[in-house]
């Protein structure tokens, strides 16, 4: 109105009747208790208190505006950065991306793959796949898996003179050790009733990829996290001996700042990472 200094050009520019743009500013002053316009014949102008009011409401917009469009941006054109343990990114994650990217083409995928947690602040991140017990207090925290133990080994270490038939048997085998994980073996032996097994002995690797490797090539018997193996186990790379599976205590996460809560992106991601977990998104 102020710009236009018009009822008819304004309706016309918003696309509604000059009588709605009346009825919206005479609402307003009534509203503020103050007349804005100054009506004479064919033509308006602003009061002194539609002048004072102009420059903020004009500058308010403005803002709105610029925000609006950056959020428009950021959803059709940034790419969506994923925060995750290298581990999990190639065992778990990137065998699956195929399938994100064809049920969304336009959503561009970035994994910056790390042992630290990534600060979403500074370090321009979306989203975080993160390993721990879920207490994140400023992030919304999704559970995806529970973690679950159970050893494997190079099917070659189930025949010869010393194969692995029960529990027990590991104890004239080499024992393969995650060294970030030393309490690994400890758990699982007791939840399968073992004991007497020296767990000083055996190579240590520092990272789960090096042990599920050396457990390939036969040269122990190695605990690993069961999500991280199901391919191995398929394609019998990786052989698991027993049934006895124990969880950790840890679980996978998927989390986000709240403030994202309303980003397509991150909406697009969970609802796919569930999806692939056979489990319907909950209402947030």
């Amino acid at each position: 109105m102020a710009r236009l200094a018009s009822f008819r050009r304004a309706a016309e520019e918003l696309a509604v009747t000059k009588s709605a743009v009346s009825h919206q500013i005479q609402a307003l002053e009534g509203y503020l208790g103050v007349r804005l316009l100054n009506r004479g014949a064919g033509r308006i102008s602003l009061t002194a208190a539609g002048e004072a009011l102009l420059p903020e409401v004009q500058s308010a917009l403005d803002r709105l505006a610029g925000v609006v469009a950056d959020l428009r941006h950021r959803s059709r054109a940034e790419p969506l950065t994923i925060s995750l343990l290298p581990t999990f990114a190639v065992r778990w994650l990137i065998p699956r991306l195929g399938d994100f990217r064809e049920r969304h083409p336009d959503i561009e995928v970035r994994l910056d793959a790390s042992l630290e947690a990534a600060d979403f602040d500074s370090s321009g991140v979306d989203v975080a796949i993160r390993y721990g017990r879920g207490n994140w207090p400023s992030l919304h925290c999704e559970r995806l898996i529970v973690e679950s133990l159970t050893p494997v080994c190079s099917p070659a270490l189930l025949q010869g003179r010393t194969p692995l038939r029960q529990p027990s048997d590991l104890a004239r085998h080499v024992l393969l050790h995650n060294s970030a994980h030393p309490d690994d073996w400890p758990l699982w032996l007791k939840a399968a009733g073992v004991d007497g097994i020296a767990l000083e002995r055996g190579p240590r690797f520092a990272y789960s990829e090096l042990l599920l490797k050396a457990a390939a090539e036969g040269l122990g018997g190695a605990r690993a996290r069961r999500h991280l193996i199901d391919r191995d186990l398929a394609d019998g790379t990786l052989i698991a001996p027993f049934d006895i599976v124990c969880e950790t205590g840890y679980s996978y996460w998927l989390v986000w700042p709240r403030k994202r809560q309303t980003d397509r992106r991150v909406a697009s991601f969970r609802q796919w990472i569930l999806g692939q977990l056979g489990r319907q998104p909950e209402r947030i």
